[in-house]
């Protein structure tokens, strides 16, 4: 009778084990929560607060295999690892300009920067729920003004789910305006982004110089190229670092890391305002989709937007980002779109 006890103990337990494959642990005391597929490290969202991060991320983020796709630096740096852009951490959505606030170069360093600055806070857990092919975590933030005034309330949800070569991140975020109009002006900074992996950048034989939308310049030195594979792709068709300012239905960005072949893909959607959206992807590894900023990211070709959302009024912004251990075709990328 013991022994039959124990046998269907054990398997009640793994029957649990495999509902709950997709798994979310809340640390409050690490002011984190973990997640892992099939019992390995996926990522975890992390709310350190202003005196640590600018805004909640992302961090880290790895391949089914087990690899970073993210930049540890400045968090937890790696060895040749470029370190310039520190408020470049995890994977993140902000923007440069809102109501004269710039939330993306917001950082415990901004030597040049002259600001005002806004800030991103973390102010709770709505839902935490694991399971057996998805894992859901709801979360809210206020966009605080220099002054410590929210004019954005945030609400996002993140959808986690993953197979035995695939990882994939839904981000649903809304934003409502408060007590005021608030209006995203035409800004290259932005909006959804990830610091990638010095593996994935692009080969670079020369040291760049990019400059920010308050014409405040970052060096970024020349490195060894050695073990260094990225390349965009676009939905148009176009490669390399040729991608930037131009528009695409989605983006993947291929290369090698630890011998496992990587694809990193975002997927803009339909709904999403400004679809579809450009794309400030750069060689040096920032990887991220803009698009509330067509006069800016088309170098004046465009007209520009200056989303205005009026008080009380909320939009959302929907992105999924896919990461495979192998590689994608461009057609299963397309179908994905919904």
């Amino acid at each position: 009778m013991k022994k039959l006890t124990l046998y269907f103990l054990l398997m009640t337990t793994s029957v649990m084990a495999q509902k709950q494959r997709v798994q979310l642990i809340n640390n409050e005391a690490q002011k984190r929560v973990d997640v892992t597929v099939d019992g390995k490290p996926f990522t975890a969202y992390i709310y350190p607060g202003p005196d640590v991060l600018k805004k909640p991320v992302l961090y880290p983020i790895r391949t089914a295999g087990g690899n970073f796709i993210t930049r540890g630096w400045p968090m937890d740096p790696r060895p040749g690892e470029r370190v310039d852009h520190p408020h470049h951490v995890g994977m993140w959505l902000n923007y440069g300009d809102v109501n004269g606030h710039d939330f993306w170069n917001n950082s415990n360093d901004v030597k040049g920067h002259g600001g005002p600055f806004g800030t991103i806070v973390h102010t709770g857990i709505k839902s935490l729920k694991s399971g057996g092919e998805k894992g859901e975590l709801a979360v809210t933030a206020d966009w605080l003004d220099k002054d410590g005034k929210p004019m954005l309330q945030e609400s996002t949800t993140f959808v986690f789910s993953g197979t035995a070569k695939e990882r994939r991140i839904e981000r649903i975020t809304t934003l409502k305006a408060l007590d005021k109009d608030v209006t995203f002006k035409d800004n290259k900074e932005g909006m959804v982004a990830i610091r990638l992996a010095r593996q994935l950048e692009h080969p670079s034989n020369k040291p760049e110089v990019f400059t920010d939308a308050s014409g405040v310049a970052t060096k970024v030195a020349q490195m060894d190229n050695s073990g260094v594979t990225g390349k965009y792709k676009s939905s148009e068709g176009i490669e390399g670092e040729k991608v930037w300012g131009t528009r695409a239905k989605w983006m993947n960005l291929t290369g090698v890391i630890n011998g496992e072949n990587v694809s990193v893909a975002i997927l803009d959607n339909p709904k999403n305002v400004g679809y579809p959206t450009y794309w400030h992807s750069r060689g040096y590894g920032l990887y991220a989709a803009n698009p509330l900023a067509p006069s800016i990211m088309s170098e004046g070709k465009d007209k520009p937007m200056n989303y205005t959302l009026p008080a009380g009024k909320s939009v959302t912004f929907r992105y999924t980002v896919l990461i495979t251990s192998g590689t994608v075709s461009d057609e299963s990328l397309s179908q994905k779109i919904n």
